[in-house]
This record gives structure tokens, C-alpha cells and sequence, in this order.
């Protein structure tokens, strides 16, 4: 299975971490201590502390503040990026564009109206920060990438391959693996296959121009790709992003500092907005 030089993909890591993250969201107004956390994983404090910390780069006391109800709109207030104006004060440069080396090309609309006929699309199940990952790829790179501790294999598997139904489909877990290194942090380029309608591709290449660690909004993207109107054409756009966390739809809220919603479950989408500012926070 992947790993990486202090192994935070290990899946074991993010069952403990999200039982952890279940713990501190059922005593949010009590805010429980570090022993009381650990003996609900049972495991001594200094062991769930290490544990705990080479997953998220900080303290289980530091993570709860990314956690709270409020950390989304402390995003708005303090990381809120405007698209528009990303790359000329050099925003994009911390994009998981840059920082992955990451190259795109996308399917021809004559291509994508034939839903996959004449593709062949090599998938596996991988291990990853957040879980059981679901990796699809093509000749060309990667393009799918599901999340499925909340929705389960069954689901997310049927979720990505009912999106190009003509497409012929082969299990090849190596074969992603390797190709998935870069999205976790492994170093490398990866290279991505967007395979989607012209206005989708829009949406998703304004989401890969928002920095790690940051946020913008759904009517933010809208202005960005030119149709200020289409807010809610730009949020099933964003659901509908077929490579989580390479394209970072996580990173869209709502204007009011919601969560809005997450396709593969909003305790993923927590976790993965938690772990990237604990991240930007700890690289300071």
C-alpha cells in the first residue's frame, strides 16, 4: 500500500483520527482533555499523542480548534482568496496546482458526450490521509478520486463508474498507485485527465487556483469563470469534481461560512480543511 517517509497514510491512522474527531465533536462545549480522549481510544495519553500527531502535524489540543463550528468562517475572515486576482499577488503559487507540480488536459466535448466509449479506465483502492481512496486512471493520468469511509466501496465505486458509463473498466491497483503518489505528498508530477462538460472543467480549474489552507465561496468562483449568475450551476459543478482533493472542492464554503456540502461526506470535508490549516499553521 502507499506510504510516505512518516507514513500518514496509513489507514489505521485515520480510523483512530476520526474516532478521535467523533470524540471531540460529541464534547464540543466541555472541550475533553487530552486523557479523556485517549481512554476513549484505549490507548495511553503519550501513545495517542504521538499517534495523533503524526497524522495531523499538531496536538489533538490544537486540532479542535480546527474543528469547531466557527473555524470555517475564521477561513472566510483570515483565508479567503479572490480568484480574480490569485496569481497576480502570487496566491497561486502555494496551489495544490504548483505544489504537486501538477499538469491537466481535458477531454474534447465531442469526448465527453460519448461518456467514456473507447476509454479504458484502470482503478484500485489505496490508502490516504483520509481513508479507503478510491484512485481511477487513464492512459493520459489520473481521473477519479473517491473518498469512501462515509459512503462505503459499493457506493463510491458504483458513484464513479455510473459517471462514464461507456468506458471499460480495470481493476489494476498498482497501476494507480503509482500514479497517486504525488497527490499525497510523495513528490512527482501528476498529471490529470479531466474528463467533464466545457463549464464543469471551468469550475474545477478555478478550484485548483485556491492556495492551500485557504477558502473561497461559491459565488467567488462564479465571478471567476465569468457567470456571476450561476451560483448554483457553479455548487453542482463543484459536487460533481470526479478527483477530490487534487481539484480541492473541500475548499469551497458558502458565503455565510457554512460547510455547504461535501459529495463523499462532510466529516471528510471537515477533516481535510482541518488538516491542511493545521498544516499551513505548522510550515509558518
Amino acid at each position: 500500500m502507499l506510504q510516505t517517509r512518516t507514513d500518514p497514510t496509513d489507514s489505521y491512522h485515520f480510523h483512530v483520527m476520526r474516532r478521535a474527531i467523533e470524540a471531540i465533536d460529541a464534547s464540543t462545549e466541555t472541550q475533553p482533555t487530552l486523557d479523556q480522549i485517549a481512554a476513549q481510544m484505549d490507548m495511553s495519553p503519550a501513545h495517542f499523542q504521538r499517534l495523533f500527531s503524526r497524522w495531523a502535524g499538531v496536538s489533538p489540543k490544537r486540532y479542535q480548534q480546527y474543528l469547531t463550528l466557527g473555524y470555517a468562517k475564521s477561513l472566510l475572515d483570515d483565508r479567503f482568496t479572490t480568484l480574480d486576482t490569485a496569481n497576480a499577488v502570487g496566491l497561486s503559487g502555494t496551489s495544490r496546482l504548483h505544489d504537486l507540480f501538477l499538469r491537466w488536459e481535458a477531454m474534447s466535448p465531442g469526448e465527453y458526450a460519448r461518456k467514456g466509449d473507447g476509454l479504458t479506465i484502470r482503478y484500485g483502492w489505496v490508502e490516504s490521509p483520509f481513508g479507503d481512496t478510491l484512485a481511477m486512471a487513464t492512459d493520459r493520468g489520473i481521473c477519479g478520486m473517491a473518498f469512501a469511509e462515509e459512503t462505503g466501496r459499493d457506493a463510491a465505486l458504483d458513484d464513479m463508474t455510473s459517471r462514464w458509463p461507456n468506458a471499460t473498466f480495470i481493476e489494476d491497483t498498482e497501476a494507480v498507485e503509482k500514479l497517486t503518489h504525488a497527490a499525497f505528498g510523495l513528490g512527482g508530477e501528476a498529471q490529470l485527465h479531466l474528463i467533464g462538460a466545457p463549464f464543469q472543467i471551468k469550475v474545477w480549474e478555478a478550484l485548483l487556483r485556491i492556495p492551500s489552507g485557504h477558502v473561497t465561496t461559491y459565488s467567488e468562483i462564479a465571478q471567476a469563470i465569468g457567470h456571476p449568475k450561476a451560483v448554483r450551476a457553479v455548487g453542482t459543478a463543484v459536487g460533481r469534481n470526479p478527483v477530490s482533493w487534487l481539484i480541492p472542492c473541500h475548499r469551497a464554503l458558502r458565503k455565510s461560512g457554512g460547510l455547504g456540502g461535501y459529495h463523499w461526506g462532510l466529516p471528510v470535508k471537515r477533516a481535510m480543511l482541518a488538516y491542511e490549516g493545521a498544516r499551513q499553521d505548522g510550515a509558518a
